[in-house]
């Protein structure tokens, strides 16, 4: 064979195997994704539908604090992990790092309870996906114990000049117990008509002032309103409770602001 024409040749042999190496390192490096397979990062990630902020909104707007949380003090932020499937359900929910049972039951409720998702898209076609939403529970101010102590929560008159800000030795508890007091809020809730027909459902922050007799005074609002007679039903609620034993502070009874949350739940 002429020289030409065994170069010739060895171009084109040369050219068919570079175009094969190309063909199989494509396919290498973009392989079709498989049909069950859960990826962690994706081309174009899963989103709520309605977008971030409005689940966010539902998120904040659903959640009921658990009344044993409230009781023992607890807060924190609970991280749920779950799968978006092709169809934007959610599987596979589950708590990262446990909690407390309460709360970690509280956050799977939620998460469990969302709207659907619009799935995850990778390399052309829907995947599933692992997602990890973190749940924050925050204790309003005084719930599970006592509030910071100001010039009008913890007093008592110990010079001419006026009174003097203290920390209670033994702060304020709800005659019976913090159990008992929760449970005469359920038991004497009146779940306003309109409220229950718009399906509104929160928590009202209420802010009122344990007296030295343990009666509760100026009860007030402290949060977001809810609206539609919740935020009345609150008051009422908190108005009518029983007697506190109040703060103490050397052995004598003093006074101690309070806010608490009044959960409303249909």
């Amino acid at each position: 064979m002429l020289p030409f024409l065994r170069r010739l040749v060895l171009l084109g042999a040369l050219s068919a195997v570079s175009l094969s190496a190309a063909q199989a390192q494509k396919k290498l490096k973009y392989p079709k994704p498989q049909p069950d397979q859960i990826y962690d990062a994706v081309q174009k990630p899963a989103v709520p539908v309605g977008g971030l902020q409005a689940y966010a909104g539902y998120l904040a707007k659903n959640q009921q604090y658990p009344t044993k949380a409230l009781q023992s003090g607890l807060e924190g932020t609970v991280n749920v992990t779950f799968v978006v499937e092709k169809s934007g359900v959610i599987s596979n929910v589950a708590v990262l790092q446990p909690l407390s049972p309460a709360l970690d039951a509280e956050a799977i409720r939620l998460i469990k309870g969302g709207p659907k998702w619009t799935p995850a898209e990778h390399r052309g076609g829907r995947v599933r996906q692992r997602v990890t939403v973190p749940i924050s529970f925050l204790l309003p101010l005084g719930a599970g114990g006592p509030a910071p102590a100001t010039a009008e929560e913890q007093t008592v008159p110990t010079s001419p000049g006026g009174p003097t800000v203290v920390k209670a030795e033994q702060p304020a508890r709800p005659v019976g117990g913090t159990e008992a007091f929760f449970e005469w809020i359920q038991k004497n809730q009146r779940y306003p008509d309109l409220a229950r027909q718009r399906k509104i459902e929160g928590r009202v922050p209420v802010e009122f002032m344990i007296q030295p007799d343990g009666s509760l005074t100026d009860v007030k609002l402290a949060g977001k309103r809810l609206g539609s007679g919740l935020d009345e039903e609150a008051l009422r609620l908190i108005k009518a409770a029983p007697k506190w034993e109040p703060a103490r502070f050397q052995g004598k009874p003093v006074k101690q602001k309070m806010v608490l949350p009044v959960i409303f739940q249909l």
